[in-house]
């Protein structure tokens, strides 16, 4: 699996696309392929203030629920719903599939986060 090379990645196997002050954040494929069949996400509210790191909700597959880590600071501003519904989508197409849009507080935390290479060194 290839790595999206614009976007930025985390440890904890979340991905973050940044366009100017927002980023839409999702799970990585190595991500899904390690928890399996996805049957439900737990999503933030719009508003709700998030710190670098910090858990803003739950992926739950048939094997394991697990934390949710938002990679920088900021706001929810978008939330996707259609996850709700169908949250297999995830497994799908886990780089198409954002979690929930953050409008960020601190630009310079990108900086920090794993680019696609070092990503894919790390799961390798």
């Amino acid at each position: 699996m290839e790595y999206p090379a614009g976007f930025k990645y985390t440890k904890e196997h979340e991905w973050i696309d940044v366009d100017g002050d927002r980023g839409r954040v999702g799970v990585t494929d190595y991500a899904q392929r390690q928890l399996g069949d996805v049957v439900y996400i737990d999503l933030p509210e719009v508003g709700k203030k998030l710190k670098e790191g910090q858990s803003f909700g739950t992926i739950e597959s048939v094997k394991a629920v697990s934390e949710l880590y938002s990679p920088v600071s900021g706001e929810v501003v978008e939330v996707n719903a259609a996850l709700k519904t169908k949250p297999e989508t995830v497994n799908t197409d886990p780089h198409g599939s954002w979690l929930i849009v953050v409008k960020l507080t601190n630009a310079s935390e990108i900086g920090a986060l794993l680019d696609a290479a070092q990503y894919a060194s790390l799961v390798k």
